[in-house]
């Protein structure tokens, strides 16, 4: 049996494969053991037709080795097209966007030597739901959508997370004050389950 990490990488559009490669150099010179398996997303799976940007085959590779290495990619502008990014969130059920900010000092010169914080985003729902349509030549609108669900699953996530990493504080970024019953829901339910986690 291989010690080697299954890995699905995506070279991407534009500058997307120097940065790739770049990448896996940094990688693979740390040391680190991986079986790529490369597929192909973006211009040219959309120029071949398909308007989701993806083959149906490079799901399977994703849901075998749950890694994804993505480099930027190109989503062309017009009606008709799916942004990857939001299809592989949907399909994938990745929900949640995890961004660790940790200062690197003394290494790294900074004003905030003592940061670290992790911010957890919705990934699905919100304005991410993608939900548009045209009024006018000169009126767009994009729905923002908050569902009971989707927020405990959201907000419980970021308890759990803060729980299995020894983090005390837990806090609600919301504009509910302007927002009172998309961001009112997404805050009262945030309060609901804050009560659940007095750690």
């Amino acid at each position: 049996m291989s010690n080697k990490v299954p890995i699905t990488v995506a070279h991407g559009d534009g500058i997307g494969p120097e940065i790739m490669d770049a990448t896996l150099k940094i990688i693979l010179a740390a040391g680190a053991q991986l079986e790529i398996d490369t597929i192909e997303i973006g211009e040219k799976v959309y120029l071949r037709g398909n308007s989701a940007g993806i083959e149906p085959g490079a799901w399977d590779s994703l849901r075998r080795t749950k890694v994804f290495l993505k480099a930027p990619i190109t989503t062309p502008q017009g009606g008709g097209y799916k942004s990857l990014n939001v299809t592989t969130r949907k399909t994938l059920g990745l929900y949640a966007n995890v961004r660790p900010c940790i200062s690197y000092h003394p290494f790294v010169k900074t004003l905030h030597p003592k940061m670290d914080i992790v911010i957890i985003r919705e990934n699905e729902e919100d304005l991410y739901a993608g939900i548009e349509h045209r009024q006018t030549d000169e009126v767009y609108q994009c729905l923002k959508l908050i569902t009971r669900p989707g927020s405990e699953k959201i907000i419980r996530y970021a308890f759990e997370f803060a729980r299995a990493n020894g983090r005390k504080k837990v806090t609600c970024f919301v504009k509910d004050n302007i927002m009172k019953l998309t961001d009112g829901l997404f805050h009262k339910v945030f309060d609901e389950i804050a009560a659940e986690y007095p750690d």
